[in-house]
């Protein structure tokens, strides 16, 4: 609230969240700007900035359960008056007293600023106390609001606010993105025009990994309970297997369900949110395990076409177990009213958001089930839950059972990850049958995958069939990772962690990129994870040899031959030093959620 008390209120239940391993998002656009009246005292507030640095460290101070780091995103709409400052919190220049080095940051952007941006307009940033209404409006009643409040700041009648070019800000933001990997990119229109739950209130925010789009009010947090099928798992003749797929999704539904009812809520607008509306959030894990099962590059019409149906499956499944569920247990409490009720699917919402954008939505509407079976089913027996399906990063668990984290391409076929249990080498076990298979696997290959940082693609022995297979997150197209992301967000009624991977980043690739997620309807995104521009010796590589490649691969470092190679494995191995000194993601935070 943009009150003293309402703020501190929202600090301390941040705190007791984070004590019982909460990872939080926090919705800070309510908060006046820098310059604002303050009517109480007749002075001027010091904006949203000041309390981000103390939200920032009371993360640190109370860490999840003294388990791991305290973890917080913080989320401004894009027509606040603090947005630039906001941007710039992630530096490691300027006043440190308003930086924020230890949280997350995302910015909430309306289709309105989108068009704006395609349009070469302009836009305008004012303090949510002279626009209070705007944090509640979405779609095209924001847009009347808007603008009205945009023609009242031309006649004067509104000080503070600034008028700029949205290009500018566009370009401003992707430059942050970069530079610090916030703040993300999360879109407010396509959370709230495609949440089944708009009849109830309104999404402020996502959480702290940008998968669940729920309702949050002065009177609700919202609270989601996350669960993963293993897909690999649910493979069978080359398709996915929908009897066993079923099964499982149907026990998991009801296990989550199950979660709601036994949990322990550290805030009571927690339980009481998550008591009237049931949400909850089954996403999947194992997607590149499953493309190296059926032998389909991730960057692939093949891939992208994968990602639709298994998504449609898991989903068609998923919302089809809640309806049973209803019909054991009840309907959700706020159930009246939803578009569940109104016998709208998020297929169907697609239609809604394009009308609400007027165009800007190019998306792929195939589906392969029967629909209309599972609608006739919930307008007879309801749903349990106001929200089934979100795809989280599953970092930890996905790597215990030992297959990729959640949607996400292989970061690198020999890797380090880092929690704060210690370190840990990742090897692409799918990779090893291969190379075993072709007679590939020797010394010399694994010298070779930690010079080259898990890839495949400097490897003059490897096949092009297995380095296109194999490639690595990098060496994956940004567009192959939103086109799939575009074809699961048709299905999924919440939203999914969306990494970004970009090697060789530029102004036009990251302006193509994020644009293109915005047009293929995604709701959210992640880390922007680029390459470094510069790599640290491998300790456990003879030094200033190189390897088996041909030299013209090898820069200016000379080559290695095989010979060469042997002994400097048989070297690193009586090394004290680490298997590899590649490290897992360019962040390898152990505070971060899609690292642990």
């Amino acid at each position: 609230a943009d009150d003293l008390g309402g703020i501190y209120d929202a600090i301390k239940e941040n705190a007791l969240l984070s004590k019982f391993a909460g990872g939080l998002g926090n919705d800070w656009t309510p908060v006046r700007a820098l310059g604002a009246h303050i009517k109480g005292t007749n002075g001027e507030s010091q904006g949203v900035v000041p309390f981000l640095k103390v939200v920032n460290d009371t993360a640190v101070a109370v860490n999840q359960g003294g388990k791991r780091k305290g973890a917080v995103c913080a989320y401004l709409e894009t027509w606040h008056l603090d947005i630039e400052e906001f941007l710039e919190l992630r530096k490691n220049t300027g006043d440190d007293r308003r930086r924020t080095h230890d949280m997350n940051t995302a910015n909430w952007i309306p289709d309105l600023f989108m068009r704006r941006v395609m349009e070469k307009g302009s836009w305008t940033l004012f303090s949510p106390s002279d626009t209070p209404d705007l944090h509640d409006k979405f779609g095209i009643e924001f847009e009347k609001a808007y603008t009205a409040y945009e023609a009242k700041a031309e006649r004067g009648e509104i000080k503070p606010a600034r008028k700029l070019q949205a290009i500018d800000m566009w370009r401003k933001m992707l430059s942050m993105l970069f530079e610090t990997g916030h703040p993300w990119i999360t879109f407010k229109d396509a959370c709230n025009v495609r949440s089944p739950q708009q009849h109830a209130g309104v999404v402020h925010s996502s959480n702290l990994c940008t998968e669940i789009t729920l309702n949050t009010s002065d009177t609700e947090t919202a609270v989601c309970n996350l669960g993963s099928v293993n897909l690999v798992q649910h493979l069978k003749d080359g398709a996915v297997d929908h009897e066993k797929l079923k099964k499982t999704i149907t026990t998991a539904m009801r296990m989550l369900d199950n979660v709601i009812d036994i949990n322990y809520y550290a805030v009571k607008k927690a339980r009481d949110s998550n008591m009237r509306h049931r949400p909850v959030g089954l996403g999947i894990m194992g997607f590149q395990d499953c493309l190296y099962e059926l032998r389909i590059p991730y960057a692939s019409d093949a891939a992208v076409e994968f990602a639709d149906k298994s998504m449609e499956a898991v989903c068609y499944h998923a919302y089809w177990a809640s309806t049973e569920l209803a019909k054991e247990r009840g309907k959700y409490t706020s159930y009246k009213g939803s578009l569940w009720d109104q016998g709208i699917l998020p297929l169907d919402t697609l239609d809604l958001l394009a009308k609400q954008r007027g165009g800007y939505l190019e998306v792929d509407r195939s589906a392969t089930l029967d629909w209309d079976a599972l609608r006739q089913k919930i307008a007879l027996d309801g749903m349990r839950n106001s929200n089934c399906v979100a795809i989280a990063p599953t970092a930890t668990i996905s790597n215990i059972i030992g297959v990729d984290a959640c949607i996400e391409p292989c970061f690198g076929n020999l890797s380090v990850k880092s929690n704060l249990s210690g370190e840990f080498t990742v090897i692409n076990h799918y990779l090893v049958r291969d190379l075993k298979r072709l007679g590939l696997w020797d010394d010399v290959m694994v010298v070779d995958l930690k010079h080259f940082d898990g890839s495949l693609r400097p490897i003059d022995r490897v096949p092009q069939d297995i380095k296109a297979l194999y490639a690595t997150a990098f060496e994956v197209d940004a567009t192959w990772l939103v086109e799939a992301a575009s074809r699961r967000q048709k299905w999924i009624d919440q939203a999914q962690s969306l990494n970004i991977y970009m090697a060789g980043a530029s102004g036009k690739k990251l302006d193509d990129t994020y644009k293109l997620a915005w047009l293929r309807g995604l709701k959210t995104t992640y880390y922007l994870r680029t390459m470094s521009a510069t790599h640290a010796e491998k300790s456990t590589v003879k030094a200033g040899k190189m390897n088996s490649v041909a030299s013209g691969n090898t820069d200016d470092t000379g080559s290695m031959n095989a010979l060469d190679a042997a002994a400097a494995t048989a070297q690193a191995q009586m090394n004290a030093s680490p298997a590899t000194d590649i490290k897992f993601c360019a962040i390898d935070d152990p505070g971060c959620e899609a690292c642990q």
